[in-house]
C-alpha cells in the first residue's frame, strides 16, 4: 500500500523520532505536574478525569477535520504551523491560574495534537520500504516510550522544587520540536504533491491499482480486520483506561507512595515499552498474513489487562514497577502491530484519515475509562477499582476472540478475487496480505497532550 520504492529514508525517520519523543517528554513532564497539583490541592478523581477528557474530546470530536487536513495540506506547513501555536499555547498554561482558563488551553492543546498525530503517522510509511516498516515503527514508538520516559520522573523531581510552572514553560519549548522537523523533513506529503510518490517519485503498488490517487473507496466498516483492531482496542480501553485516574490516588493515598514514586511509576510502563516494541518489530517481520497482526493485537491487550489486575494485589507502589515494565512491553508490541496492520491495509491517500479515526475511537474509549473511573472513585476505593478495570479488560478480549476468527476467515470481496495481486498470495483470505483495493466510485468515508495516546493502557502508535 504505496510505500516509497526507492530506498529508506533513515534520516528522516530518526529526525521524525526525535521530534516526536522530544514534545511526548515535555507532554508527560506537563501531564504528571498537573495531577500532582489536583491531588495535592484536594482535588478528587472527577477533577482529574475533567483535566483528562479536556485534552481528550477535540481528538475524537474534530477527527474527521484533522484526518482530512493531514491528506489535504502539505505536511511541512501543518508541523510548522501547529507546532508554533503549540507552543503559544503551553507558555500562557503556563501563566493561567483560573481552573477554567487552564481546561480550555488544554482543549486547544489537544486540537493541535488532533492535527499532528495523524500527519506525523501517515508521513513514516512514505518514508521508506515495506520491508523496513517494522524497524521504522519500533524506532518511532520507541522515542515515544523514551520521551514518555523521561517526563514523569522530572515531573516527580521539578514539581517539588518549582511547582507547576517550570514543568509546563518546558513542555512549550518541546513544542518547537516540531517546527524544526517540518523544517527539515525532505518527505512530504499532502498539499498538490501526489500523495503516492516516494523520495525520488516511485510510484506505489496502491496507486497502480487506483490511478486517481484518492483512495476514495476505502472504508473501514468494509475492512474486517481494521474495523475489529479499531473496536476491540477501543473498548479494551475503555475498560482498563481509569487507571490513568485512579493510579494517583491508588499509590499516594492507598500506598503511601511519594510524588517521586509515582513518577517513577509511570516511567515503568514507558520503559517496558522500548523491548516490547524491537519484539514486536522482530516478531512482524515473519508474519506474511494480517490475520496475525490482528491476534498479535489481541494478545498484547490481554497481557495489559492481566498485569492490570495483578496491580490490584501489591501491598507497596515498588512492587506495581515490574508489572508495568511488562504491561509496558505488551502495550509497545501492540502498538506496532496495529500500525503495521493499517499501513499494510489503508490506501496512501487515507491514511490521514485512517490514523485519526483510529485515534479518535481510542480516545474515545479512554473518555469512556476516565468517566467511569472518576465517577466510581467517589464511591469506592482504588485497590478494588483497578481490579475490576483488569477484569473488566479480559472479559472484553475473551468475547473479541469468536469475533477476530470469524474476520480472519470472511472470503475477500469479488474485486479482490478479479484482481488477486491486490488481496494478497491467498485470494480466499481476507488476511492474506491486502484488502481489495478500493473502487473510485465508491465515495469518501472516514470511518496528547496529556491525552489517552499518550496514558498507560493506550493502544495508538499514532500519539
Amino acid at each position: 500500500m504505496s510505500f516509497t520504492t526507492e530506498p529508506s529514508r533513515w534520516p528522516d525517520v530518526w529526525l521524525a523520532a526525535t521530534a516526536r519523543g522530544t514534545t511526548i517528554c515535555g507532554d508527560f513532564l506537563a501531564a504528571t505536574a498537573l495531577a500532582l497539583a489536583l491531588q495535592g490541592s484536594g482535588a478528587g478523581g472527577l477533577a482529574v478525569s475533567g483535566l483528562l477528557l479536556a485534552a481528550t474530546l477535540p481528538l475524537v470530536v474534530l477527527a474527521p477535520l484533522t484526518g482530512r487536513l493531514a491528506d489535504r495540506v502539505d505536511s511541512r506547513t501543518l508541523l510548522v504551523t501547529v507546532g508554533l501555536a503549540q507552543a503559544v499555547i503551553c507558555t500562557l498554561l503556563a501563566v493561567a491560574e483560573h481552573p477554567v482558563l487552564v481546561v480550555g488551553l488544554v482543549a486547544l492543546l489537544a486540537c493541535g495534537l488532533a492535527v499532528t498525530q495523524p500527519c506525523l503517522a501517515a508521513l513514516l510509511p512514505a518514508m521508506v520500504r515495506p520491508a523496513d516498516l517494522p524497524r521504522a515503527s519500533a524506532i518511532s514508538q520507541n522515542a515515544v516510550s523514551l520521551g514518555a520516559l523521561g517526563g514523569p520522573v522530572l515531573a516527580g523531581l521539578l514539581v517539588g522544587q518549582f511547582g507547576t510552572r517550570v514543568p509546563l514553560l518546558l513542555d512549550a519549548v518541546t513544542y518547537l520540536a516540531l517546527v524544526v522537523a517540518g523544517l527539515l523533513l525532505r518527505t512530504r506529503r499532502g498539499g498538490r504533491r501526489p500523495a503516492a510518490a516516494g523520495p525520488a517519485g516511485g510510484v506505489s503498488p496502491a496507486n497502480q491499482a487506483d490511478p486517481s490517487g484518492t483512495g476514495m473507496g476505502w472504508r473501514l466498516r468494509r475492512d474486517p480486520l481494521m474495523l475489529v483492531m479499531v473496536a476491540s482496542t477501543a473498548v479494551v480501553i475503555a475498560a482498563i483506561g481509569g487507571i490513568n485516574v485512579i493510579e494517583v490516588f491508588f499509590i499516594r493515598e492507598t500506598l503511601h507512595g511519594s510524588a517521586t514514586t509515582y513518577g517513577l511509576v509511570g516511567a515503568a510502563w514507558m520503559a517496558g515499552m522500548l523491548p516490547g516494541s524491537w519484539i514486536a518489530a522482530r516478531v512482524a517481520r515473519r508474519f506474511d498474513h494480517d490475520g496475525a497482526l490482528i491476534r498479535g493485537v489481541l494478545v498484547t491487550l490481554a497481557m495489559c489487562s492481566l498485569l492490570v489486575l495483578l496491580a490490584a494485589t501489591v501491598p507497596t507502589a515498588a512492587l506495581l514497577v515490574p508489572l508495568w515494565l511488562v504491561a509496558g512491553a505488551a502495550n509497545g508490541g501492540e502498538n506496532v502491530f496495529a500500525n503495521l496492520l493499517t499501513s499494510r491495509r489503508v490506501p496512501e491517500a487515507m491514511r490521514g484519515r485512517a490514523y485519526a479515526s483510529y485515534g479518535a475511537a481510542v480516545q474515545g474509549g479512554s473518555m469512556a475509562g476516565y468517566l467511569i473511573g472518576g465517577a466510581l472513585l467517589t464511591v469506592v476505593p482504588p485497590r478494588p477499582l483497578i481490579a475490576a478495570a483488569g477484569v473488566a479488560g479480559l472479559v472484553v478480549v475473551l468475547a473479541f476472540v469468536p469475533v477476530v476468527a470469524r474476520a480472519v476467515r470472511r472470503p475477500v470481496p469479488d474485486e479482490a478475487l478479479r484482481h488477486p495481486q491486490a488481496a494478497g498470495t491467498d485470494a480466499g483470505l481476507a488476511t492474506s496480505g491486502r484488502p481489495a483495493e478500493p473502487e473510485p466510485e465508491a465515495g469518501d468515508t472516514v470511518g496528547s497532550w496529556l491525552s489517552a495516546s499518550h496514558a498507560r493502557g493506550s493502544g495508538t502508535s499514532s500519539s
